[in-house]
């Protein structure tokens, strides 16, 4: 399992929509890169830069981040980003 430190929050990007509302298939390159991942692992914050953060999202929730925040990284055949939790812009709820 992977285990943040610090401010970083472990994130697995969901999948693109294969198709619109309105049933058209989207070729390969008309897919945008995914803005909403799920949470899968918070670093336990502290202090970071001299400031006191403190972690405000939980495993299992959906958050938006901006498009190309963080670090991707593959573990185990899966495809995960690393980000800073100030990348996060929002919780899906």
């Amino acid at each position: 399992m992977l285990k943040p430190l610090s401010d970083r929050v472990v994130l697995k990007m969901v999948a693109a929509e294969e198709t619109t509302k309105s049933g058209i298939i989207l070729t390969g390159g008309a897919k945008e890169k995914p803005e909403i991942a799920e949470v899968i692992a918070v670093g336990p914050g502290g202090i970071v830069d001299g400031k006191e953060v403190a972690m405000t999202v939980k495993p299992g929730q959906k958050v938006i981040t901006s498009k190309y925040s963080g670090t991707e990284v593959k573990y185990e055949g899966e495809e995960y980003v690393i980000v800073r939790q100030g990348d996060i812009l929002a919780v899906v709820e």
